[in-house]
């Protein structure tokens, strides 16, 4: 059974404590909706100011809604498009600090201000994003980009 904590620690133990939290949620589970939707809700009840956690799979050279915490979003986006298909298209976490800078943004939920996505690649295959937004500028910083690539290096080992 899981209980919610509260994290007290610096947020580096606080991140390395979600990790291992992660690890245990998903030991010996091998299915992928299960997995996923623990893990976003995982990381919705651990981050603060945050309104939406969720997953993206690749489908057909597009990005389609999988299992999230938060209100009903965009179900497909272009490989290449917005925040999300960015990442799938250039392989590499997107860190924006404020999603209206950021050109050709898709606005699925207009509370959105800040953005991370980090791409899930898999067997050197784009299987899809994880993509956390937050209703307030500047929410997510580069501790958040280390251990965010670092559950998704443990959640990969999960799927």
């Amino acid at each position: 059974m899981f209980e919610a904590i509260t994290y007290s620690g610096t947020r580096e133990e606080n991140y390395d404590l979600l990790i291992k939290q992660l690890d245990y949620l998903l030991e010996d589970e091998k299915d992928l909706t299960a997995n996923l939707a623990n893990a976003s809700a995982l990381l919705n009840q651990f981050l603060d100011q945050v309104n939406w956690v969720g997953f993206y799979e690749m489908k057909d050279d597009e990005l389609v809604l999988g299992p999230f915490q938060g209100l009903p979003a965009c179900v497909r986006i272009a490989n290449g498009k917005g925040v999300c298909g960015t990442a799938t298209a250039e392989r590499k976490t997107i860190l924006v600090e404020d999603v209206h800078q950021f050109p050709g943004h898709i606005a699925c939920d207009a509370q959105s201000q800040s953005e991370i996505v980090v791409p899930i690649i898999i067997n050197d295959e784009v299987f899809g994003v994880l993509d956390i937004d937050s209703p307030i500028k500047n929410r997510f910083d580069e501790t958040d980009k280390k251990y965010l690539e670092e559950f998704v290096e443990l959640l990969i080992k999960h799927l």
